[in-house]
């Protein structure tokens, strides 16, 4: 997978416009500057988290004597479970927090941004792409970047999207992603058979 495939799956599944909502009900008891510092250090942490399973995913999966088919099968099937729920949003969202609470790794770095899905992927690249971890990290940093611009800019996308605008933009993202999904896990049955 290349660098800008990988950057583009990732981005997918980080669903920053799908999470903008959550973050602004998360954030909107902050004092402005606060909340600024408080997203900027989440998303510190969840790249912090990110690299961790790029760079020690194959590490984890012999550990845990998990195959790459079983991982790509699995992963495919996780990321249709996220495109589902993102074409078909449930009422509510779980954050987790008590009202007025600080948000602190928990909801917002881990599973906002480096939830299950998106690390599965990366163990799944670090795993079929071993010899191309400086690409896949400069495909998680694309993917990170793309998120924190958009994360920080929080009120020019709400404004300019509006509720309808990302609610149509999160269910294109997962659209895209079940495409994707449906592609990882073809992929495993594939190599599952053929190995």
């Amino acid at each position: 997978m290349d660098i800008l495939s990988a950057a583009t799956m990732l981005f997918l599944i980080m669903d920053p416009l799908g999470n903008l909502p959550i973050v602004l009900s998360i954030l909107k008891h902050l004092d402005p500057k606060r909340r600024r510092k408080v997203l900027i250090r989440e998303l510190c942490f969840a790249l912090v988290i990110l690299m961790l399973f790029l760079f020690a995913g194959k590490s984890i999966l012999s550990f845990l004597h998990v195959e790459p088919e079983t991982l790509s099968i699995s992963g495919g099937i996780i990321l249709f479970i996220i495109a589902i729920r993102m074409i078909f949003p449930q009422a509510g969202s779980v954050t987790g927090l008590a009202a007025g609470e600080e948000p602190f790794i928990v909801p917002m770095a881990i599973p906002m941004l480096a939830g299950p899905s998106v690390i599965a992927s990366l163990l799944l690249l670090s795993s079929q792409n071993p010899d191309a971890l400086q690409e896949m990290s400069l495909a998680v940093l694309l993917a990170w970047g793309a998120t924190f611009l958009i994360l920080m800019f929080y009120d020019f996308f709400n404004k300019l999207l509006g509720e309808r605008g990302l609610k149509a933009v999160e269910r294109l993202m997962g659209l895209l992603l079940v495409m994707i999904s449906t592609q990882m896990f073809l992929n495993g049955v594939r190599s599952y058979i053929g190995g």
